[in-house]
């Protein structure tokens, strides 16, 4: 299936596998309490796996063990601005109880590599640094400087990962506009209506959705539970959720997600329902999740903590929630959170960080879509909005725009969302190569 590239044969970046098997195989567990291992092993192995190509790595670490890597490679030209690759080297917990395999074996199995990180985004880190070490054995150079950044605390805050880098070394990230990171260039395997062949649709992230995290706290009363309540916080926040929860936000249709319905109508030879968006992604399954949550913004209540005793009323009841955004609705947004909560009802920001957009329209986009096509001849490229965050927030501060972009062929039925701090979460190693392959022609001609 894939198309040859100049340079390239059979054996080129081989050991994605073990270099994927490797990282897996280290526990950078982040529960978001600091209560965890941290990232120093995996940067270690990160930047000696760097370092073994002849390139320099510098290891970053804020806090005891949350560590970070950060490198830079010339590339051909001297007038092209640099372009940063953005990759996590944490991971969400995992209960090796629900796995059939361990989270943290690495096994390979029927040709798929299995544990916490596999597709997010242990990976992709595979990738890129089997790419750069094939370029230094072969001579080859990207297009342009690439700054590399592996870094810690993605599946908390960043305070330790992106934060610390946008802070502390701007130095290394001068003249980068643009970057690519995860959560984009996975392959959904779909038949379009009437065809006699399957069409691959890689969505490729231009945006994600703000966020809002929220600490919610009622004040009351406090007293012995027999009696005549009235002033009860516990009641008075419930309330509030409840109007929170059942709250049916607007459709709002950001260009981008216009630009997904429309690539996806002509993909599937039918029209996408605009009336009955949330039905239409229920019934397209895979393809429905790159619209699902990008339609509108949403409210999760998340954490309830209230009371010590059954019959002692307490004064305070607090709750968090999971607040997400569309861009350019963050004013409008908070006004109906606050509408909503009612004036017995305040909240503070755990975590607030704006929505972000790149250019779906724009020479890199074509660039990545021309990448995709030119290992994969039944490739569909299409923009979408991610429903979640990535570190892409922290360097859109600075004025860097991050596409979603970690190329990976997988199996038809692979459920790419699904394994995302899923149980048996695991990638082919077939299709880290591709993504090895798709990465090359990129990076080789933008």
């Amino acid at each position: 299936m894939a198309h040859p590239l100049p340079g390239l044969h059979a054996t080129y970046a081989a050991d994605v596998g073990a270099l994927c098997a490797d990282l897996l195989r280290i526990d950078t567990t982040n529960a978001g309490d600091d209560a965890g291992p941290g990232e120093r092993e995996a940067a270690e192995y990160v930047a000696g796996a760097l370092e073994e190509a002849g390139i320099s790595a510098t290891l970053t670490e804020p806090k005891h063990r949350r560590t970070s890597v950060l490198a830079r490679i010339p590339g051909k030209s001297t007038i092209l601005p640099p372009l940063l690759i953005h990759g996590h080297l944490d991971t969400v917990p995992a209960d090796p109880h629900e796995w059939s395999r361990h989270p943290l074996s690495g096994d390979l199995h029927q040709g798929q590599l299995w544990g916490r990180g596999a597709v997010d985004m242990k990976g992709t880190v595979a990738m890129t640094l089997s790419l750069v070490r094939a370029w230094a054995k072969s001579g080859q150079r990207p297009c342009r400087d690439l700054v590399l950044a592996f870094l810690a605390d993605e599946e908390s805050t960043g305070e330790h990962g992106a934060r610390h880098v946008v802070a502390k070394h701007r130095d290394l990230l001068a003249d980068v506009k643009e970057a690519v990171s995860e959560s984009g260039g996975f392959s959904v395997t779909v038949r379009p209506k009437g065809a006699a062949a399957d069409a691959r649709v890689y969505p490729i992230a231009v945006g994600e959705r703000g966020t809002a995290w929220m600490r919610l706290t009622a004040s009351g009363t406090g007293g012995h539970g027999s009696g005549p309540g009235g002033d009860n916080a516990v009641a008075d926040l419930v309330h509030a959720l409840s109007r929170l929860a059942g709250h049916t936000w607007p459709v709002t249709l950001t260009p981008a997600v216009h630009t997904l319905l429309t690539a996806l109508d002509e993909v599937l030879g039918i029209r996408i329902d605009r009336d009955r968006l949330q039905d239409e992604a229920r019934r397209l399954g895979q393809l429905g999740e790159l619209f699902d949550c990008t339609i509108r913004n949403t409210t999760n209540p998340t954490v309830l903590n209230a009371g010590c005793k059954v019959n002692v009323i307490p004064s305070h009841a607090r709750a968090e929630v999971d607040g997400r955004f569309l861009p350019g609705t963050e004013d409008a947004f908070l006004d109906t959170v606050d509408r909503l909560l009612g004036p017995k009802v305040t909240r503070e920001f755990i975590n607030c960080e704006a929505a972000v957009a790149a250019d779906h329209d724009g020479p890199a986009f074509a660039a990545m879509t021309e990448a995709l096509r030119s290992q994969d001849p039944h490739a569909r490229p299409v923009p979408f909005i991610q429903s979640g965050g990535t570190d892409a927030k922290s360097f859109a501060e600075i004025g860097i725009s991050t596409y979603g972009f970690a190329p990976v062929l997988l199996d038809r039925h692979q459920h790419y969302y699904g394994m995302f701090h899923g149980v048996d979460e695991r990638v082919p190693v077939a299709g880290l190569a591709f993504g090895v392959r798709v990465l090359h022609r990129f990076l080789t001609t933008y």
